[in-house]
């Protein structure tokens, strides 16, 4: 679960399944390639469920698994931190 982009990941998909292009759009900064690698790795551990729809053109969804789904539980508190300590955050990485 390391790395700065996993977690922007599953909280995304924590709202529901998303097509590449839709996750790509809600995760400012990442580049298409990193985006693979990322959902490439969740899907190996389980976190992550890709679906592929067999229709013209072509449509793919990844949502989270049950276990995809436990880790958000523990997500929302360090959401939560990082938003009451948001000032702090900011004024020691600018520095």
């Amino acid at each position: 679960m390391g790395g700065k982009w996993k977690a922007l990941i599953l909280w995304e998909l924590s709202q529901g399944p998303l097509r590449f292009g839709e996750l790509k759009r809600s995760v400012p900064g990442i580049s298409e390639r990193m985006l693979i690698l990322q959902l490439r790795e969740m899907q190996t551990t389980g976190l992550v469920a890709r679906e592929v729809y067999h229709q013209v053109p072509p449509k793919v969804e990844y949502s989270l698994t049950d276990f995809g789904h436990s880790l958000i539980s523990v997500l929302i508190p360090l959401g939560k931190w990082g938003e009451e300590h948001m000032e702090h955050i900011e004024a020691t990485t600018s520095a």
